[in-house]
């Protein structure tokens, strides 16, 4: 039996059946569809519905009374500067939310400011001071997806309230959200500018306006790849991540989250009407989010930081995600509803998380092990890939080094919250980094990936990322590889090398301190407890924080630093918010290993094993299953003896042994995973992180009786009591995705 893997159990087979349903889906005329006296009533129905939801939430009867007493006569706010349109200013867009805030606080039922005289002249006061000056902000983004769509919302609350003249007015302003607009390319802009205009058209009872709306946001329900123009691959990539732009640098829970988000609330607003969306482009949504948006957060609620770029250097940018898009999708279709059902209760605080993934993304070289107790990820980039987001608009300005291997995990979700400010950006987690005296220029950030070689195997539930690393900032390069199991993570690092006069360092973590530091040689003798300061470790085993462990094979000098400290919002994010924001304070742990300067060849070599106990360090030391099989700048491999399974990453052609009296070859560069058990392979995954072959043939000192397949071909040689696989691989879009035998 033969399964393609990689985005989970996702089969070529499968990926073309998308593919058809995806053109299907776009061919097919699903608006309008009834009479024109029913699209009449459906389209009063979503001026109903979209209204009815601006008006759910709470009114914060002390601010709209802050700000009715504080308006000016002009209808301005003193406290706003409307003279700065730049990129990182624009506190106009507080303006637009008082507004919005006020008119809601008008037309709500029960609210305590309902139908009130001075609420509904600083409405339109405010409003009309908006209309006469039109401002424009040098963030286009603002002009045809900020202002349009608060300006439209305020439209729909007020709605026969507004003048004539008002209407008018704004109808232009709002129409910059529209699809010959610069801003509306696919990827994520395209169906929030279609979002806009189709309420507009609501609003105005344009059924043609929205009509054409609709068109456009169902049609970018489908992978970039059937679009047919091969220049142009952003939005949803057949491993189910999200390309917004053509850096290909990973997008799915900054741009694709809001992609997700606009479609599934328009899905849930449209059911039931003449202008429902097909079942097919839903249950495509519904893949996205479960196999793409959710396997890039931890437990499905937390957000990795190492998939938001930019954003990460925004304020609450780690806040769980609430369950209100799974629900809108559980009110929409019965498709995957168990799965649904289950993310939306873990995020409701009513279940504990008992999810079970290992997922590699091969379009944007990012990886995922998910496990009950926790999270882990491993973000990378490749010659096919950037390393970052262009620090657009001031943000992530430190953002250099965050894709160079940076390890995520996570047990509560919450280790990182507002840590950024006081982070050493030279030291990310599970990066290996040239410790400069100051970090480039913020535009140096991003840069286009050296290597071919990065990439991931994975069965779906067990797998290892590996980064052929040379870094396009510095003098420095590293052979980097993570092999992911039930209770812990190895991370190995082989032939590092750099000719700079500055030390190499590589992270184990950088997170909010939390109680003690204790650390252990081994000698049966318990741990150390370390108190606040900076210390260098010599001859440890091991170190505990936090209810982690970090092991490490060999007896290794580390370094370690818990202790306070401090830094501005403004070093990160040049937005005018983090100019106004005070100085932050954390308590910081910092673990990493020093390859001094100008190393030759250096490794290192650490297991992580999240949720134990600082005393049960030395009997999981004792009994530990790992068992690290070679470490070299050719080969890099774990094994693991309890669950049977041996993870290798073969840089080159070679053979290794990875069980008792089983030795495995392959005749070209690749990573294979192989489970094992009395003497006899069971299963085998491998894959081509290079994207170079179009087959790979392995050897395997033991029997391997897999099912029969058009793309593997399994041979036993009794003679000389070896199997000989040989395995197609994927290609185009499927490249460097996994192939499972068993």
């Amino acid at each position: 039996m033969i399964e393609i893997t990689g985005a989970g159990k996702q089969s070529l087979l499968a990926g073309f059946i998308l593919s058809v349903l995806y053109l299907f889906v776009a061919s097919q005329p699903v608006f309008s569809q009834g009479p024109a006296r029913q699209q009449a009533s459906d389209m009063e129905l979503l001026r109903d519905r979209f209204t009815g939801e601006l008006l759910e939430q709470q009114i914060n009867e002390g601010e709209i009374r802050d700000l009715v007493a504080s308006i000016r006569g002009d209808g301005s706010w003193p406290d706003i500067n409307y003279e700065d349109t730049s990129r990182t200013a624009f506190e106009h867009s507080r303006h637009l939310s008082n507004m919005v805030e006020l008119g809601r606080a008008y037309k709500k039922p029960g609210s305590a400011f309902y139908g009130d005289p001075e609420v509904r002249e600083a409405v339109h006061s405010s409003l009309d001071f908006w209309l006469k000056h039109d401002f424009i902000c040098e963030n286009w983004w603002w002009n045809q997806i900020g202002t349009p769509e608060r300006i439209g919302n305020l439209l729909l609350i007020m709605d026969e309230e507004l003048t004539e003249e008002q209407k008018r007015k704004a109808d232009p302003i709002v129409g910059r959200a529209n699809l010959e607009a610069w801003g509306a390319r696919p990827g994520g802009d395209l169906i929030k500018i279609a979002g806009i205009m189709g309420k507009h058209g609501i609003f105005k009872r344009d059924r043609e306006m929205l009509d054409e709306a609709l068109e456009a946001i169902a049609g970018e329900i489908g992978f970039a790849v059937e679009r047919g123009d091969s220049t142009d691959m952003r939005g949803l990539q057949t491993d189910f991540s999200f390309h917004h732009r053509h850096d290909r640098v990973t997008s799915t829970l900054t741009y694709g989250q809001g992609f997700a988000g606009y479609f599934v609330d328009w899905a849930e607003k449209v059911s039931g009407t003449s202008f429902r969306f097909p079942d097919r482009a839903i249950e495509l949504m519904v893949d996205f989010y479960l196999d793409g948006i959710c396997k890039t957060m931890a437990y499905g609620r937390y957000p990795d930081p190492g998939a938001k770029n930019r954003g990460v250097t925004r304020r609450g940018a780690l806040t769980p995600y609430s369950a209100e898009v799974p629900e809108k999708l559980l009110r929409v279709t019965s498709y995957r509803g168990d799965e649904l059902e289950t993310i939306a209760r873990i995020r409701r605080g009513e279940q504990e998380p008992g999810l079970r993934s290992s997922r590699f993304f091969w379009h944007t070289e990012y990886y995922s092990h998910q496990r009950p107790d926790y999270f882990a990820s491993v973000r990378m980039y490749s010659s096919r890939n950037h390393n970052m987001e262009v620090p657009y608009n001031g943000e992530g300005l430190k953002n250099h080094h965050l894709g160079d291997g940076y390890t995520f995990f996570t047990r509560t979700g919450d280790e990182y919250t507002h840590i950024f400010p006081v982070w050493d950006w030279q030291k990310i987690p599970g990066t290996t980094v040239l410790q400069k005296p100051s970090l480039p220029d913020p535009g140096e950030v991003q840069q286009a990936g050296l290597t071919d070689f990065v990439g991931g195997v994975t069965d779906g539930l067990y797998g290892a990322a590996a980064f052929d690393f040379e870094s396009p900032i510095d003098p420095l390069s590293a052979r980097k590889s993570w092999y992911f199991f039930d209770e812990e993570f190895v991370s190995l690092g082989a032939g590092i090398t750099s000719d700079s006069e500055y030390p190499v360092a590589t992270t184990l973590n950088q997170s909010l301190l939390r109680g003690q530091v204790v650390s252990g040689s081994g000698d049966g003798k318990g741990g150390e407890v370390h108190r606040r300061g900076a210390h260098a470790l010599e001859e440890i085993k091991w170190v505990h924080h936090d209810k982690t462990a970090y092991l490490f094979p060999e007896p290794a000098e580390v370094y370690l630093e818990n202790s306070r400290r401090s830094g501005l919002w403004y070093d990160i994010n040049n937005q005018i918010w983090a100019k106004k924001s005070g100085e932050v304070r954390k308590d910081v742990f910092t673990l990493w290993l020093d390859h001094g300067i100008a190393p030759r060849q250096a490794g290192y070599a650490y297991i992580v094993v999240p949720g134990i106990k600082a005393a049960e360090v030395e009997e999981y030391r004792r009994s530990s299953a790992i068992d690290i099989l070679a470490n070299t700048p050719r080969i890099q491999a774990v094994r693991h003896g309890r669950l049977n399974i041996t993870q290798v990453v073969f840089y080159e052609a070679g053979e290794i042994r990875i069980a008792e009296g089983v030795r495995l070859s392959v005749d070209h560069p690749g990573m294979v995973m192989v489970k094992t058990s009395g003497g006899r392979v069971e299963e085998m995954t491998v894959s081509d992180p290079g994207r170079q072959q179009d087959s790979l043939r392995l050897q395997v000192t033991a029997r391997f009786e897999a099912g029969e397949s058009e793309r593997a071909k399994v041979t036993w040689n009794e003679e000389e009591g070896h199997s000989v696989i040989e395995i197609e691989l994927p290609d185009e879009e499927y490249a460097g995705q996994s192939v499972t035998l068993k």
